[in-house]
């Protein structure tokens, strides 16, 4: 039992309601929904691309990559899976890290570690496909 006028008589969800919400939540799963669909045919296209190289050496990539077409979808594949990845790794972290500046921490690291790694990915398609 507690000392006299320390107990609230408000319930939780008393004390909760009315704080409005971070309005986030359905954006993120927006994004990550959109990403899924649009990793399918854009994973079904690398996979057959891939498949159908015709001898596994770095000179038919190159040439396979210097077509304007693969070289796009490539770069959207790179957007899109990494962005999904990242959306991913978010909702980790929010669901199981529970002190507040190691989940900051960890969210600013999966943010540039995904944007590094996208820049570096894209950079390389595009020197390969300009032939630089």
């Amino acid at each position: 039992m507690s000392e006299k006028g320390t107990e609230s008589i408000q319930s939780p969800l008393g004390k909760v309601k009315g704080l409005g919400a971070a309005h986030n939540g359905v954006t993120h799963w927006w994004h990550q929904r959109i990403t899924a669909i649009t990793n399918i045919p854009l994973m079904l296209w690398l996979v057959w691309s891939v498949v159908h190289i015709p001898a596994w050496t770095h000179q038919e990539f190159v040439i396979w990559l210097e077509q304007p077409v693969n070289s796009i979808l490539m770069i959207l594949s790179i957007l899109s899976v990494f962005y999904h990845a990242a959306l991913g790794c978010q909702v980790i972290v929010e669901d199981y890290f529970h002190v507040e500046w190691m989940k900051i921490t960890k969210l600013i690291g999966i943010k540039l570690f995904f944007f590094a790694l996208t820049v570096t990915c894209i950079f390389s398609v595009l020197k390969i496909s300009f032939g630089v």
